[in-house]
């Protein structure tokens, strides 16, 4: 039986690997203008997004595009979901709710479905390999030019909002992916070093 072999990646390939991940920032969807990625740019992105693990192959994540056309709708969707929460919210809250929809040229929304293929695969697993299909659609993004970022909130969680977009009881909407050109941005934070978040484990410690 014949094995497929990786491809040694060479020291300058590596280099500048690492510094696509180490320049990517995220920049807020408000500062995030046009234009997007084009037609051949986000299928690079999918693709990115399609070398994630997966344990046994599921597919236990989706990516949902909302076009222009679109927006309007889900701003509404934004809406109901703050008064399903709040009665109370003013015109004021609403509009702001409204106006989530509109930023950056390209908006998804990622989705893990938690009953897809084997159910022995659990959710957490599921949810790790859906981050890291983010990442790769990130760090390609920023090879491109763009900026992007990760957003997530309440509306997320109810169930006008889930509703509204065909999403089933399985369904977890995990976050927004904002994908654009950088109109503006603000210094990034500092990095962590790795003695910050690496321990080494020795047994009866």
């Amino acid at each position: 039986m014949k094995t497929s072999v990786t491809p040694k990646i060479h020291l300058d390939e590596i280099d500048t690997f690492m510094q696509v991940l180490k320049s990517r920032r995220t920049i807020l969807p408000k500062r995030l203008v046009a234009p997007g990625p084009n037609a051949s740019q986000l299928a690079t992105l999918y693709d990115a997004a399609a070398t994630a693990p997966d344990h046994d192959q599921i597919l236990p994540w989706r990516l949902i595009v909302f076009p222009e056309t679109s927006r309007h709708s889900l701003g509404e969707l934004f809406a109901q979901a703050l008064l399903e929460r709040d009665a109370d919210a003013t015109p004021e809250q609403m509009e702001q709710a409204r106006e989530k929809a509109m930023r950056s040229p390209l908006l998804i929304l990622l989705v893990v479905d938690g009953a897809r293929g084997d159910l022995d695969v659990d959710l957490n697993e599921r949810i790790l390999s859906a981050g890291c299909a983010v990442q790769n659609i990130l760090c390609v993004a920023t090879s491109m030019g763009f900026g992007s970022a990760l957003t997530s909130g309440k509306a997320m969680k109810s169930r006008v909002f889930k509703n509204g977009l065909g999403l089933s009881s399985n369904d977890h909407a995990i976050c927004f992916i904002s994908v654009g050109t950088i109109g503006s941005s603000k210094a990034g934070k500092v990095r962590p070093t790795s003695n910050q978040f690496v321990s080494i484990w020795t047994p009866g410690n």
